[in-house]
């Protein structure tokens, strides 16, 4: 028998903390790349894509060789239209666009489903000008939001290369953004009745709890700084639909600065709080804190 938070014909509502010390957990390209935040209340953001992003590259690591696991969103530089003619051409169908029989678009977007982890989890849209339709995947994944204010800097570098060559010049000047510190809370779901549709797995799902917990530990970059996950909570539920809401589950877990700490820098100024008593009815808990 397996744990209710590996079961996908269960809905799963989850949380997660993790940190981040002396780096940038997620660039906006619109503010020269300093850390995004919320500018009326200085909370720093980390979007859903960001975090969507190290699942993936996680699974590719881990899984990417093999046929079931490609990763259809890449960071590569490849084409989506290129993977979705894979599809037809390994269906022996011939694209027509806009005039695609439906059942042909069923066609390959299975192919596409059974190939690739990432549209069978979250979904994709793929009707393109080669068009595989749309796919609604199960698990979706809100920006995660710090508990406190943080301090968006912004510090002035110098590197000993120049780039053009004949300048009269030894260094050049450029800029690093980070964060001294910031605790950030993320929040997702599972929807049981997408998965049937997705034709999600429970090894997809699985990968998906085990990259929560580990994609922190390959996304190590100077600019990231040190990002660590301090937890993981899932509620589980026995209804598909669900036996409680879900910021009702939430408010269980709480994160608070301790009396005395004004300025957070590191987890230990935080008391973090888990009320697993008195569990809804139909509700499990699974804690993972590393």
């Amino acid at each position: 028998m397996i744990d209710s938070y590996m079961d996908i014909a269960k809905r799963h509502d989850f949380t997660f903390l993790v940190d981040v010390e002396n780096g940038n957990p997620n660039g906006d390209p619109d503010a020269g790349n300093l850390p995004r935040i919320d500018p009326e209340t200085m909370h720093g953001l980390i979007s859903d894509g960001a975090i969507k992003r190290k699942i993936r590259n996680w699974v590719d690591i881990k899984k990417g060789t093999e046929e079931h696991f490609k990763i259809y969103i890449q960071d590569k530089g490849i084409a989506l239209n290129e993977l979705h003619q894979r599809a037809y051409t390994a269906k022996k169908i011939v694209s027509t666009g806009s005039k695609q029989k439906p059942d042909e678009i069923e066609e390959v977007q299975r192919w596409m489903r059974e190939n690739f982890f990432d549209i069978r989890t979250f979904g994709a849209v793929m009707n393109m000008s080669v068009n595989c339709g749309q796919v609604h995947g199960p698990l979706q994944i809100m920006f995660a939001r710090s508990v406190d204010p943080i301090l968006p800097l912004d510090m002035a570098i110098t590197r000993v290369a120049v780039t053009k060559i004949g300048e009269d010049k030894t260094t050049e000047m450029g800029r690093k953004a980070f964060v001294p510190y910031g605790l950030y809370r993320g929040y997702g779901f599972f929807v049981p009745h997408y998965a049937k549709r997705s034709e999600c797995t429970e090894e997809d799902l699985t990968l998906v709890w085990d990259a929560l917990q580990n994609m922190w530990e390959i996304d190590r970059s100077a600019a990231r700084g040190m990002m660590s996950l301090k937890g993981l909570y899932i509620f589980s539920h026995e209804n598909p639909l669900g036996n409680a809401p879900a910021h009702r589950l939430f408010e269980r877990v709480a994160a608070k600065l301790k009396q005395g700490v004004t300025v957070p820098r590191h987890i230990t100024d935080y008391a973090i709080t888990v009320n697993d008593v008195d569990l809804p009815d139909g509700i499990t808990l699974k804690r993972i804190e590393p």
